[in-house]
């Protein structure tokens, strides 16, 4: 494992406006001024969260991916992020891993915000996501995910590293604050965690908060409310170094997820 670079846009998103997201994303990346090796995006950064699937759904490989795909190989590094994608004739809140060569994998949310209507919309997924970076094992998930430890739990030493992107509202804020730092130091992983800021096409507003946490629980980056992109740094000795101190994962349950 190298140390990774990490680059979190925690920006405002207009709301059910692909191009103008798009264009201001650009814009906002343009302030990069080191090579990153990721650039982590929020919960569905072309639209916010929305339930108009049926107009804004794109097709695997439509604008937005094309616009992850030159993005990613102008700045020779791994984006990520969720948008809302239709295939075969299902909408899905789906996180895409999109590489700097054009390659990809993606991850369907499997917890979906039943209190905003979301499963009503899109169909949920089943499967984990878990992918390397310069050696680093990286598991991404989407906001509500974060509420479920038992689907997040790092069974075996799966992941080294946990996203959440997420379109998380402020009025819930002290639950995101809290859910990270525990989802880190019982999973022995850094955590990130990548929100949104301003107020959404429903009045909510969102704080931001987003944040990076230490195996150990420490605060390795923390912004609320103003748009922000920020490039920091994670070392793996850290992460060496509490498995080693403290090998709770060893004593973890075994288990099976049953659909």
């Amino acid at each position: 494992m190298e140390n990774l670079k990490i680059t979190t846009y925690q920006g405002y998103l207009f709301w059910e406006n692909i191009d103008k997201n798009l264009q201001n994303i650009t814009l906002r990346l343009g302030g990069i001024r080191e090579k990153t090796d990721l650039i982590i995006l929020p919960e569905m950064f072309n639209t916010g969260f929305t339930m108009d699937a049926e107009r804004l759904g794109e097709p695997m490989g439509g604008k937005t991916m094309q616009w992850m795909k030159a993005t990613a190989e102008k700045y020779n590094c791994t984006i990520t992020g969720s948008l809302i994608i239709k295939e075969n004739n299902k909408y899905y809140n789906r996180l895409i891993w999109m590489r700097a060569d054009g390659t990809y994998e993606h991850y369907d949310k499997r917890h979906l915000f039943a209190m905003g209507k979301e499963h009503l919309t899109y169909t949920a997924g089943t499967k984990k996501l878990v992918v390397e970076l310069k050696g680093w094992k990286i598991c991404p998930m989407i906001c509500y995910d974060l509420r479920f430890p038992v689907w997040l739990r790092n069974v075996k030493e799966q992941y080294d590293m946990l996203i959440i992107v997420a379109n998380w509202p402020e009025k819930r804020a002290l639950h995101w604050r809290t859910l990270i730092p525990a989802r880190a130091v019982e999973n022995q992983s850094y955590v990130i965690g990548l929100n949104r800021v301003g107020h959404d096409g429903n009045e909510v507003y969102h704080s931001g908060d987003s944040t990076c946490i230490s195996p150990n629980g420490d605060v390795v980056y923390y912004k609320r409310d103003e748009e922000d992109v920020y490039t920091f740094t994670i070392n793996p000795d850290e992460l060496t170094r509490v498995r080693r101190a403290m090998p709770f994962l060893r004593d973890a349950d075994e288990f099976v997820i049953k659909d």
